[in-house]
């Protein structure tokens, strides 16, 4: 690579975690514990890659769920609610993070090319920091060690769909162009990240939460299935903006070698 400086990944759903499992079914069991309420695993997900207090209270304001919760506790849902749920959130997914901290399959190889390539690889989460304090080093068990990692309660300004984890990665890693970076995530927001930070931006579909299944999950799907829904994973992501999306990270050299061509030409982002 002799343009691209660096990649910008997500965690879950991009690099480890197949189908980003681990915090969608965190939620469920978070708000069943805080108040016995009940949200679906599709609630749940529809703001993934937000910062989790910002996911909650996002979720506590969709229309539907805050008719469920005025017909169960006969008010509608205050800060108050999104602080004790964050707080049942927070030690519920410390002690299950590390259980899906395994490399989605051959996202590991193309990482360590990438950094043998001199590119540097920066990361960024919606988790907060007490959660990424135990993903990465049970990542880093595994072999994947990002050479930055910036977590959703660590800029003053805030996280997703802002731009500031990203271009934090960026001060970091010392990178001298923003449009020589790539921003890689599998949630909306995470792409909206990438575009407001000035950076080429890449899906992922089938490993992430566009389709939000496990990898036995998604292995058990009919070829039917799969490919309904691989067409709204990718229209999902491309109606967000992504420059590119591809299935899984592991298959991102060649889109590497077209944004490299395109810098080349003195394309931007």
């Amino acid at each position: 690579m002799k343009h691209i400086e660096a990649l910008i990944l997500d965690w879950a759903g991009t690099v480890v975690d197949y189908g980003s499992i681990a915090p969608t079914s965190i939620f469920v069991e978070a708000f069943k514990q805080g108040f016995d309420f009940e949200i679906s695993l599709e609630e749940a997900r529809g703001p993934m890659g937000m910062g989790k207090w910002d996911h909650i209270h996002t979720l506590l304001n969709i229309g539907s769920i805050q008719v469920r919760w005025q017909n169960q506790f006969g008010r509608l849902p205050n800060k108050e609610d999104v602080d004790q749920i964050y707080n049942t959130f927070m030690p519920l997914q410390q002690a299950k993070v590390a259980d899906r901290a395994a490399p989605i399959e051959g996202v590991l190889a193309v990482i360590h090319r990438l950094q043998s390539d001199n590119v540097k690889i920066g990361s960024c989460s919606g988790y907060p920091k007490p959660v990424m304090d135990v993903l990465v080093p049970a990542a880093a068990e595994y072999g994947y060690k990002p050479d930055c990692v910036v977590a959703s309660d660590e800029c003053e300004a805030g996280s997703r769909p802002g731009p500031w984890m990203a271009l934090e990665n960026v001060q970091k890693l010392g990178i001298s162009r923003v449009s020589a970076c790539v921003k890689v995530d599998d949630s909306v927001h995470g792409i909206s990240e990438g575009l407001n930070a000035g950076m080429w931006t890449v899906g992922i579909a089938i490993t992430g939460n566009a389709i939000g299944l496990s990898e036995q999950e998604w292995v058990n799907e009919s070829e039917a299935t799969q490919a309904s829904l691989t067409r709204k994973a990718y229209a999902q992501l491309t109606s967000a903006g992504a420059h590119y999306v591809i299935d899984s990270l592991a298959d991102i050299e060649p889109i590497l070698h077209a944004i490299e061509a395109r810098i080349a030409r003195g394309e931007r982002p």
